[in-house]
């Protein structure tokens, strides 16, 4: 079995956090708790030839914890950048975190665009097709998702396992190593709880 450490990054209110409790437990709970500083999960994605245990961190979309958004990326073989289909607003900071990732980001790491919230159609203020250009302009993998109707959701986890170079002794080495960083969910959740918002 291949080990891959996947970061989820978006703004706050995206949908990350549903996206993740639609993959992991095949549930949607219309409020969720806003993360503090990063949430810690683990999923297998099974491929025809082997399969991949994604190391998932859910980071927080608020602008205070952007700062702490490197100690979860770092090392990382994958990413999902989720933006809302609902606020064009989400789909320029999704540009500002691929970004970042492409110049601060590991190497090889592999991205995938999610435009989440397909299911609110009638309240669409991006259209798909600008969502599909930026990532094909930049070589990255695109999906419109919805944790509401499930949409998408293996999919695009099953899109990046099999986009993955095959690991190395190495690089299973350094995963095991930044999973140390679990210890910092610990402290950042001792952080002031915040006041319920929807997904």
């Amino acid at each position: 079995m291949e080990h891959a450490k996947l970061v989820l990054l978006g703004e706050q209110n995206v949908g990350k956090t549903s996206l993740l409790h639609r993959l992991a437990t095949n549930t949607f709970q219309p409020f969720e708790e806003p993360t503090v500083g990063a949430a810690y999960t683990s999923h297998v994605v099974h491929l025809d030839d082997t399969a991949v245990k994604f190391e998932i961190w859910d980071t927080a979309g608020q602008e205070r914890y952007h700062s702490l958004a490197p100690m979860y990326y770092r090392g990382a073989q994958a990413a999902i950048v989720v933006y809302d289909i609902t606020r064009k607003d989400t789909f320029v900071r999704a540009q500002e975190w691929v970004k970042e990732l492409q110049r601060r980001g590991p190497p090889r790491i592999v991205i995938a665009l999610a435009g989440n919230k397909a299911d609110l159609e009638a309240r669409r203020d991006l259209e798909t097709e600008a969502g599909k250009q930026y990532a094909e302009d930049l070589g990255l993998l695109f999906m419109e998702t919805s944790a509401l109707t499930a949409m998408n959701v293996q999919d695009v986890f099953h899109a990046l396992a099999s986009k993955l170079p095959r690991s190395s002794q190495e690089d299973s080495q350094r995963l095991q190593s930044s999973n140390a960083v679990r210890l910092e969910q610990t402290v950042q959740s001792a952080a002031e709880p915040e006041s319920t918002s929807c997904c």
